[in-house]
């Protein structure tokens, strides 16, 4: 159970000099009851003689001391190995045995390997590793003499060698040292070189037909037959033409297809490769693994030949039954002269008409555009619908604006306003909702760009919503959710006059009525008459929507804002310059960025830049 082996400090120095000191504990920290003598002192004990009378005795000499390389030198010990290497890229083998000599040298402990060099191998042999000492572990040891015996495995830097023998100097010096050495054993070969070295040697009788001439003879001389499969009383199965070809130079057949547009076949054109095909086999053995093993001389009792084929019989080629109907005008030739056939008339085959399926196209589901989306159906690889590009050039950047309201049963949409922008370009729609303040709804982006269909259209009949749908007061709908529309921007009612043959009158006379106040507005006040306490249903209902609007707002002072307009007009004549309006309505917090109350401005305009304030205040009662 001992695990400590060191040993006592035995050496000294006193004054300069070294000399020896009893140890105080044994090997491996052990008391001593009993003080021990050195071997210094035990060596002269041994060596003392009793005085005599002329003096002591004569000691003996010291033996010769000896170092190991001294000792040692060129003493080797010699171990015949072998160890198995994997070939994984090979048909041929799937392990090698490589035969290694180990030598290790006494003098300094260090191994060399070689491997004896094997004539046309192929492999680079010679030296494996080079003379040096040998890790044996992780833990700093190395290889020792005492580690290597007969019949046991050693491992080299990630490499296993198997020992077998060794030469007799090796054996006496291991049993000198008092080690057992295992009994010798067989040196693996490599079957590989093996098989190499000793082939077999197979001997075929010559046949009698001369091959050459044949290949002479008919060279680049090939029949050619048509044919058809009928594999039509097999699941999906059908009747399919092929082309076979009979090569006259080495009686070797080779079976093609053929190939249609869009008849969603791969395109393989070699159903049977260019080979001999077996007619007969011997004894009749169809236990023969033919599909695995190459088929010879030995199990074949008779080859297809030019006489099996005809025009009009069947032929069973590797297990399929081939129907010949006709042949080229090569091949009638070779028969007419060769075997004096003359009947070549064609049969005709007859297929049957293919059903026609309807195409069903499935209801639309709602994701993507429709005409994307339907592109799927159509093929494998949908392509993008075919855009008007005319179209696209002559209005790009041309967008017609409305302003609409969602109509909702509940109160708190209904106040809500979008912003609906038609693309002349691709007949696209996006919506935008306006953000107001302390609302507790966050604007932005309502709808993003696409074709908005009418309700019900349906896949086959679709149509989209066009400027001609949107009238004032009109309602669309859009993916469930219905939109009133109750303004336009100024640019559509020019659109749509400059383009009035295309759009219907209808539409036309709705936006004429709606910008007729704005214009009436505008032309009194280039004439110079201030519209001061005006009074219009149209102003008065819009004043109302705009009271409801601002109800939102609770942190206005309605006082204050009529107190500090007041105080702006000095002279008291009700009209404001509108840069001096919008920052006043800033400073007050007024949101101004609102639609309706933007529109309330415009109607209180007395001009380009003045501003009836007594009219816009008739929204802040007191």
């Amino acid at each position: 159970q001992k695990t400590a082996f060191h040993r006592s400090q035995t050496l000294g120095y006193k004054n300069g000099f070294a000399f020896t000191r009893l140890p105080t504990v044994g090997v491996g920290g052990e008391r001593l009851y009993v003080n021990q003598l050195s071997e210094a002192e035990l060596e002269e004990l041994s060596n003392q003689r009793p005085a005599l009378t002329y003096g002591p005795a004569k000691r003996a000499p010291p033996s010769a001391f000896l170092p190991a390389h001294v000792a040692f030198d060129k003493k080797i010990l010699r171990f015949d190995a072998y160890f198995q290497e994997d070939v994984p890229l090979s048909t041929e083998e799937s392990y090698r045995i490589r035969q290694v000599i180990i030598y290790y040298f006494l003098e300094d402990d260090s191994m060399y390997v070689v491997e004896p060099a094997v004539k046309n191998s192929g492999l680079p042999q010679g030296k494996h590793l080079r003379r040096h000492r040998v890790p044996k572990n992780d833990q700093g040891d190395h290889y020792h003499w005492k580690d290597l015996n007969r019949g046991m495995s050693i491992t080299m830097y990630g490499r296993t060698y198997r020992i077998v023998d060794c030469d007799r100097f090796t054996q006496v010096f291991l049993e000198s040292q008092g080690i057992e050495v295992n009994p010798p054993e067989k040196m693996v070969s490599d079957p590989y070189t093996e098989l190499r070295r000793t082939p077999e040697h197979v001997s075929i009788t010559p046949s009698d037909f001369d091959q050459l001439k044949q290949f002479l003879t008919y060279d680049k001389q090939v029949l050619r037959f048509y044919a058809t499969w009928d594999d039509t009383k097999s699941m999906f199965g059908e009747n399919r033409s092929y082309i076979i070809h009979y090569y006259l130079a080495d009686s070797t057949v080779e079976v093609r297809e053929v190939h249609r547009p869009n008849d969603g076949r791969d395109p393989f054109p070699v159903m049977i490769r260019r080979q001999r095909l077996p007619k007969t086999f011997v004894d009749k053995k169809k236990n023969f693994p033919s599909c695995v093993l190459e088929i010879s001389d030995q199990e074949v009792l008779e080859w297809y030949t030019a006489k099996d084929f005809a025009v009009g019989k069947s032929t069973t080629l590797l297990g399929r039954t081939f129907f010949i109907y006709d042949c080229d005008e090569f091949t009638r030739n070779f028969y007419r002269d060769k075997f004096g056939i003359t009947d070549f008339q064609p049969v005709e085959i007859k297929k049957k008409p293919l059903e026609k399926v309807q195409q069903l196209i499935p209801p639309y589901n709602g994701f993507g555009i429709l005409e994307d989306s339907l592109q799927n159906c159509f093929s494998l690889f949908p392509k993008p619908p075919q855009k008007d590009i005319i179209k696209m050039l002559e209005n790009d950047h041309k967008v017609l604006r409305y302003q609409v309201s969602l109509e909702s049963p509940n109160p708190e949409d209904r106040k809500r306003r979008f912003i609906l922008s038609y693309f002349l370009s691709n007949d696209m729609i996006s919506i935008y909702e306006p953000p107001v303040r302390n609302s507790g709804i966050i604007g932005g982006k309502y709808l993003g760009k696409t074709r908005v269909a009418k309700p019900g259209s349906t896949t086959e009949n679709v149509t989209y919503y066009e400027p001609s749908d949107f009238t004032i007061g009109s309602t669309i709908e859009v993916f469930g959710h219905r939109f009133v529309i109750t303004d336009a921007d100024e640019y559509v009612l020019s659109y749509l006059e400059s383009n009035a043959e295309r759009f219907p009158a209808a539409t036309l006379q709705s936006l004429r009525d709606h910008f007729r106040s704005r214009q009436v507005a505008k032309e009194t006040a280039s004439r110079g008459i201030p519209m001061l306490g005006s009074s219009s249903p149209e102003l008065d209902a819009l004043i109302v929507q705009v009271q409801e609007e601002l109800k939102l707002h609770k942190h206005l002072n309605n006082k204050s804002i009529q107190e500090a307009f007041l105080q702006c007009d000095k002279d008291g004549s009700g009209i404001l310059d509108k840069p001096k309006f919008v920052a006043l309505c800033n400073s007050l917090g007024v949101p101004t960025n609102a639609i309706l109350l933007n529109k309330l401005i415009d109607l209180c305009s007395c001009g380009e830049d003045k501003i009836n304030y007594r009219d816009f205040l008739r929204a802040f009662p007191l």
